[in-house]
Order: C-alpha cells, then structure tokens, then sequence
C-alpha cells in the first residue's frame, strides 16, 4: 500500500498517478486517508499529554504524602485514575482509526511510474519491442498490424489436442468443470518438459527454486495485494478460511513478510512452478476457448526483492530473461508497456509478454512483468537494514517465466508441418522428442 509519507508530502503527485491509473475517486479517497490519519495523530497526541500528565501527577503524590498532606495526594490520585480513563479510551480511539486507516489503505492502488503511458485500455499499452520488427515511436496495439506472413491455413490448438491426443478439454469437464484439462501422452510430457525448462533456465540465471504451498492464508492474500482487490477471483475454501493462489508471486513474497533483511542480502532472487488457480467470472467467448483462458494452470514465476536504487535494474534484467526465453522457443513476440488503465491493481510498472497465434491470427499474452516499488514491501513489512543500520522499505518485483497454456497453443498452432508438430531446438533435451505425431 501507499505510504503514509507518499500521501502527506506528495498529495498532488499520488492524486494524479491514481487518476493516470483511472482510479475512481482518487481525490477523495485520499483526502479521506488524510482525515483518518489527522483523527490517529490527534487521539496519539492527546494520549501523550494526558500520559504526561499522570506521570506529573503520580510524583506529585509522592512529595505530598511525604509532606503529610494526605487529602491533596488523595485529590492527585483522583486525577490520575481519571487520567488512565482517558488515555485508555484515547488509545481505543488511535486503534480504531489505525484500523480504520489499514483497511482504507488497502483499497488505493499503486501510483505509476512516469514512463508508464497515459491510456485507459489495452489498445492503449505500447509495443517497445517485437522480433518481427522495429519498433517505432507511439507505435501502440490499437495501431500495431505486424504479424507473421500467414502461409498455409493452420489449426487452432484445440483441434490439434482431440487430433494428436495431447488434451481432452471434455474429460476435464467431466472431472471437475470447464477450465480444468486433462493432459495426455505427449501433451502431458510437454507440459513437463517446459516445466523442467523454465526452471533451468532460472537456475542458470541464478535464481533459487522454491516449492511453495498452493494454499495461503488471508495475511498472504493481503501482503501482496490480492485482498481485497481479487477476492472475488481467487477460490476461497470457507471453512479454513484458505485462498487457492493465482501466482506463486504470492506464497514466494509472502515468505519475507515481517522480514527485515540485511542490505548484503539484496537482490534476492526466487523462482517457483507451482498450479495456478483463477476463477476468472466473467470471461467468456472466443477468448476462453481452449487453453486460452484456464481456471487451473502451470507456471513459473520469478520473484525478486531488492533496494529501491537497483530495482530498476533487477526489473530490466527480468524482461531480458522472459525475451530470452520466448527467442529459445522460436516463438513471435512482442513486448507491451502497459498503460496507466491497464495496469494491475500494485504494479507501478509492467511489461507483457505476447506471442503470436497463427492459427487463431491473434495475439495472446504469456507474461507480465512488474516492479511494484515500496507497495506490496509496505503491506508486508518486508524491509532491509542499511550500512548505516537505518531500516528501509524493500522493492518487490516479479514475472512469469512463463505461463504454460498460451505457450503451449502457440508452439502447437505455429509449428505445424507435413511430419507433425515441430519442436524448437532448445526443447529437444527435455521433450525427448523432435515431432508431436
């Protein structure tokens, strides 16, 4: 979340990154941040004084029964008793709006960055980078219509599963619902082997393997700002009061929650696959067909933490690794500077990932990848201690590397030949297979 700091020295900035970001309401949301915050300060200030002056008091008594004036020490003791009254409910009152100001924090979304454009939708977010042609500048998706030439008419993935016997979307159906497939033969061994890849080249690239939890509790879903905004999309098991995880960003950063680090430490950098898991309400159409949009999928997520001065870095070494990958797969892309309006909820950057589909003659998105500066730190309390022994807030990045249904799509529409579905390269080791026949 915001800091306090943010919004009382710098209202004006953190009003107009909010309204960048199509935040509705933003002046009046901080402003109220403002209220409550004055309303804290002045039940604290209060509660100082009277604590102040029952300390007053209470050596007072002292000196007056010393001097034999018991009714004076008697009044004084009165006064004390009526001063802890107050300062208890003074201190329920600084609770309250504590609280009170907590919850009203967790709603205001991060600020962006200056270099994110000014857009309200995704036909806003620019195109920096393709390997189908050079970028230029105010190339943005709303204007962008480079896409590989199109030779013979391909078939859509979902045809490929029922022709290949790779996925049969059906059987899912039956064994839990729409948006859960079943993985067969080659098509589960692919699955695995980009699994295995990804994850050494996160090894290669330094990054630790973690294997987190699937299932976190609600203090997780709020240190990385899940709560209260996704609620609604993320599966919810009532009873235990558990959240199902929509990335592994959420067990991995949580795992330096009420952290304070030693400088030395940073950058630190996490990977993990895991089983992700999105109700996704409210999807429907072309968009969701097949793998296209899933409620249970795999992926690798990297995650890193560092200082605010090297963040920058951390967060462009990512996207050289995710552009690394999708180049080792042979596959066309193109990198998106997310607009102010289509960012997430805490990023104050983001990048995304898009991979071409010739047989669906679309663009789909295979990752993002965020720095979300002091934000989700703050909500964690996830800090570090400097040379100099000061304690300061810690920069949270991370990204997918990368999310497997669209990848699987692509390399399936976009590597069709006479002999069957064709394999990149650097899949080869892990596949142990050339072709999908």
């Amino acid at each position: 979340m915001l800091t306090l700091k943010q919004i009382t020295e710098q209202t004006e900035l953190v009003i107009a990154g909010l309204e960048k970001k199509h935040f509705s309401g933003a002046k009046e949301a901080i402003e109220k941040a403002i209220a409550i915050n004055n309303r804290r300060r002045e039940a604290q200030q209060k509660s100082d004084a009277a604590l102040a002056e029952s300390k007053k008091y209470a050596q007072e008594i002292g000196a007056l029964m010393k001097q034999g004036k018991k009714d004076e020490a008697e009044a004084a003791k009165v006064n004390v008793a009526k001063l802890k009254e107050q300062i208890a409910a003074l201190g329920e009152a600084q609770k309250q709006a504590e609280d009170e100001l907590t919850a009203h924090l967790c709603t205001i979304p991060n600020i962006p960055y200056d270099l994110v454009p000014e857009g309200a939708a995704a036909e806003d977010n620019l195109v920096v980078k393709s390997n189908l042609r050079e970028c230029k500048e105010g190339d943005n998706v709303g204007n962008w219509d480079t896409v590989p030439a199109n030779g013979e008419a391909k078939l859509p993935h979902w045809e490929l599963a029922k022709k290949y016997n790779l996925i049969d979307f059906d059987l899912g159906v039956k064994i839990t619902g729409a948006g859960f497939p079943v993985y067969i033969g080659k098509g589960a061994q692919l699955q695995r082997a980009l699994i295995n890849f990804f994850l050494a080249e996160a090894n290669k690239a330094g990054y630790t393997e973690i294997m987190p939890p699937t299932v976190v509790n609600q203090a997780s879903g709020y240190g990385t700002g899940q709560l209260p905004d996704k609620e609604g999309q993320m599966y919810h098991c009532e009873i235990d009061d558990f959240y199902l995880i929509p990335t592994a960003e959420v067990p991995v950063t949580n795992i330096y929650r009420d952290v304070i680090l030693d400088e030395k430490q940073l950058p630190i950098k996490n990977c993990a696959y895991t089983e992700c898991f999105r109700r996704e309400a409210g999807s429907y159409g072309k968009d969701v067909r097949g793998l296209n949009r899933l409620h249970e999928f795999s992926k690798i997520e990297i995650v890193r933490i560092d200082k605010p001065e090297h963040s920058k870095e951390s967060h462009q070494e990512m996207l050289n690794h995710v552009e690394g990958l999708l180049q080792k797969l042979e596959l066309p892309y193109r990198i998106l500077r997310l607009c102010g309006g289509d960012m997430s909820f805490t990023a104050a950057l983001c990048y995304d990932f898009e991979v071409y589909s010739e047989a669906q003659q679309r663009w789909l998105e295979v990752s993002s990848v965020s720095n979300f500066d002091t934000y989700q730190a703050n909500r964690l309390k996830c800090r570090y201690r400097t040379a100099d022994k000061k304690v300061e807030l810690c920069h949270t990045l991370n990204g997918s590397a990368l999310a497997l249904p669209r990848i699987v799509a692509a390399l399936l529409e976009n590597n069709q030949t006479e002999k069957g579905i064709r394999m990149p390269k650097a899949l080869i080791p892990y596949t142990g297979f050339e072709y999908i026949d």
